[in-house]
Order: C-alpha cells, then sequence, then structure tokens
C-alpha cells in the first residue's frame, strides 16, 4: 500500500498530472467567459493558433528536452501537416460534410505523412548532431516551404490535377486546392478550440506515455551519455528516431488543426523565424519541464498580439520583456525559486 501511495504521490507523477490539470482549467475558464461576456475578437482568435503552438512546442521538447538533439526544422513538419490537411479536406468537402468528422481525417493523415517526412530525413540526419544537425534540419524546413511554394493543386470533375513551378491547370468549374505562393485559398474553417484543447491533452499522454516507458528511458540515457548507452546494448539511432519521428507527428497534426483555422494560408509563415520561435518557447520554459513549456508558449505567444496597439514598440517591449526573463532566472537564487515552483522533471532528476 506504501509503494502504490508513493508511487500515486511523487514528483513525477504530480508534474504530469498538474499539466492536465492546467490545461483543463484554462479551456473550462476560458469557455466561462466565452459563454458570459462579451470577449474581444482579437483575443478569440488567438485561442486555435495558441493550442497549435503550445502542442508544437511540446513536440520539439521531446527531440530537444529529452533527446538533446538541436532541431530548427518544425516549421517544416507544420507545413507539411498544414497543406495536407487543406488538401485531404478540400478532396473530402463534397463528399463529407460534418466538420468535425473531416477535421478529424484531416489531422490524421496529415499527421501519418508528417511522420513519414520524419522517417525519412531521420535516417541521415540523426547519424549528425550539435550544429551539423541543426544545420540540416533547417535546410529540410527551407526545402518543404520552397516546394509547396512552387506546387498547384486542384480538382474538377476529371479528377485532381497538378502543376509544379508554372500554373498549368485547366479546371473546369472545379476548385483550386494550392495556388502556389499564395498557398491555401478559400479553405473551410472547421477548427476550434475545443478541438486545439483535446489536441494537447492527446500530446500530452503520447509524450508522457513515451518518456516513462523503457523507450523514453532508452531516449534519455542515450542524451546523457551515448557510449555508456551503446555498451548496455541501447539502440541509440533507433531510440533517437523514435523520438524524432514521434515529435514530427504530432508538429504535422498541429500544423493540420493551424491550416484549417484559416481561410488563407501562404507557406511564407512556416519559415525559419517560425522554427526559432518555437524554440524559444522551449528555451524559455525549460528543457524537458513540459509544464513550463506550456506557460511559456501561451505567454511569448499572446504579449506581442496585447501590445499591438503599441505599433512598433510592441516587438521592442517584447525582447526587452525576453531579456530581463532570461537575466532572472539565470540568476542563482531566484533560479533556486523557479525550480522549486516548476520541477524540471524527471529529464534532468
Amino acid at each position: 500500500m506504501k509503494k502504490i501511495l508513493s508511487s500515486l504521490f511523487s514528483k513525477k507523477k504530480i508534474n504530469e498530472t498538474l499539466c492536465y490539470v492546467v490545461v483543463v482549467l484554462i479551456y473550462v475558464v476560458i469557455e466561462i467567459l466565452l459563454n458570459t461576456i462579451r470577449v474581444p475578437r482579437l483575443f478569440t482568435s488567438l485561442l486555435v493558433p495558441v493550442c497549435c503552438y503550445i502542442v508544437v512546442a511540446i513536440a520539439l521538447n521531446l527531440v530537444v528536452g529529452f533527446s538533446g538533439e538541436l532541431s530548427l526544422g518544425h516549421a517544416g513538419f507544420m507545413a507539411v501537416g498544414a497543406f495536407t490537411s487543406v488538401v485531404v479536406s478540400g478532396l473530402l468537402a463534397s463528399s463529407i460534410t460534418n466538420g468535425i468528422i473531416r477535421l478529424i481525417i484531416s489531422i490524421v493523415i496529415s499527421g501519418i505523412v508528417s511522420g513519414l517526412f520524419g522517417l525519412l530525413i531521420s535516417v541521415p540526419v540523426l547519424k549528425l548532431s550539435g550544429d551539423y544537425l541543426a544545420i540540416v534540419t533547417l535546410a529540410f524546413g527551407q526545402i518543404i516551404k520552397s516546394l509547396i511554394n512552387n506546387m498547384y493543386l486542384g480538382f474538377d470533375d476529371n479528377g485532381i490535377q497538378f502543376s509544379f513551378v508554372n500554373n498549368e491547370l485547366n479546371l473546369n468549374g472545379g476548385k483550386m486546392l494550392l495556388s502556389g505562393p499564395m498557398g491555401a485559398t478559400d479553405t473551410a474553417k472547421i477548427s476550434s478550440f475545443t478541438a486545439g484543447v483535446l489536441m494537447i491533452l492527446f500530446t500530452l499522454f503520447v509524450v508522457f506515455s513515451l518518456i516513462n516507458s523503457k523507450y523514453g528511458r532508452a531516449i534519455k540515457a542515450a542524451r546523457d551519455n551515448r557510449i555508456a548507452s551503446e555498451s548496455i546494448g541501447v539502440d541509440v539511432s533507433k531510440t533517437k528516431t523514435l523520438a524524432f519521428v514521434t515529435s514530427a507527428v504530432i508538429a504535422g497534426m498541429a500544423g493540420s488543426l493551424y491550416a484549417l483555422n484559416y481561410s488563407t494560408l501562404q507557406p511564407a509563415k512556416f519559415d525559419f523565424n517560425t522554427s526559432i520561435l518555437i524554440l524559444v518557447y522551449v528555451v524559455f520554459g525549460g528543457l524537458g519541464n513540459i509544464l513550463g513549456t506550456i506557460i511559456a508558449t501561451i505567454l511569448l505567444y499572446v504579449l506581442p498580439e496585447l501590445l499591438r496597439s503599441l505599433a512598433d514598440y510592441r516587438m521592442l517591449i517584447y525582447s526587452v520583456v525576453l531579456i530581463i526573463v532570461m537575466l532572472i532566472t539565470n540568476n542563482s537564487k531566484t533560479k533556486q525559486i523557479f525550480e522549486s515552483l516548476f520541477k524540471k522533471g524527471e529529464s534532468h532528476e
């Protein structure tokens, strides 16, 4: 009985439970506000995107925080998931009128496609480390953006038509799904805040299940000491590939939810700056700290939008706030306070 209680109330379990509780509480509070008072449109427009970025940040933390590899290509996985879902949703619009079912199908297919891209790139990429790995993943994100930037895809009564670089499609009463640099146009908006929260909870379940399993322990062991891990029989390449592909799948699903929240979406949205922004969320919240990642993403995503009324000064204020927080969190005394409030998690125990 004592062992059962100790396992239920261990630091790790408390930290995991707190993540679920925080997400659910935030959802309940926001839903109450939406149904009781008149909430500004600016605030409601941020709900789905912030959910998507929370999911991607958690996915990146799996690679950077738990696997110990620096990836700068998660905007690429988001882009793959986003434009895959646009195509899938557009093709299914006439046969499946229920938006929820179409959203689920689009998210699942987008996750699978992003996972395949993640598996394909993990073969050469995970043989590298440090700056070399970061550069290759960065190149992957830029390549994906350039490819989508030159894609033209649509469908009519004759079926699906595709063109690359030049728009040579001749649609007879059909619909254009991808329009090169213009990206996706006239997309049905079927995402919702509830779907975003459910995706966060699903992501937490997947990530916690992985890092608490024997594969998760192998991933962290390979991060801490590759040679020692290999000496006891851990397949380092396999464990890192598992973390990388899982992260790619989750990022693709987040990209799908993000794309189906807008009627138009351009490939330029998923550029190098987006990958850096996601990495900032992870570093700001703490490597291996899922709860910190959630809170940091909410704060850093919402803050620039709340300061939008300050026009040219908003990004200056945002940068100053980032610098101040980094200085505070790197102070020995304040760092001890923050570490006592937000545990670093099992990855740094």
